[in-house]
């Protein structure tokens, strides 16, 4: 089965957890994996934990691997810097769920990473099992 949803970001960057909303895919289907994918060359995701203080440190550290400087992709768009630190990230996720419930660690959460907000982004998911 195939899912997806929309998510609107507010900022250039932005980590939006996105578990409940993957968490009701799976609700009430069994046993399997669902397959967490992004479109986006200037999206991520990842798993981590949801806390403020790490959220900002986490925007810090990409902003700090890759900085904003004048690269050659900067003369079509203005986001080359996006696309960098979008290969830093996986633009996909298999997660696996038991009994309708992900089995994420205590303190995992599911975040899509936006690179190059506020933009509106759609998030497809592939239920297997």
């Amino acid at each position: 089965m195939a899912y997806s949803f929309k998510v609107s970001t507010e900022m250039r960057t932005e980590f939006v957890d996105i578990t409940d909303r993957v968490e009701d895919v799976v609700t009430g289907l069994g046993d399997g994996v669902v397959v967490v994918f992004s479109g986006h060359t200037t999206t991520g995701l990842t798993v981590n934990e949801n806390e403020s203080g790490l959220i900002s440190d986490m925007e810090s550290f990409l902003g700090s691997l890759v900085g904003s400087e004048n690269w050659l992709h900067d003369r079509i768009d203005d986001n080359a810097d996006s696309h960098l630190r979008g290969l830093l990230l996986d633009s996909s996720l298999a997660i696996p769920f038991e009994g309708g419930e992900l089995l994420l660690g205590s303190w995992q959460s599911i975040f899509l990473v936006e690179l190059d907000g506020p933009r509106d982004r759609e998030v497809v998911l592939k239920v297997v099992g």
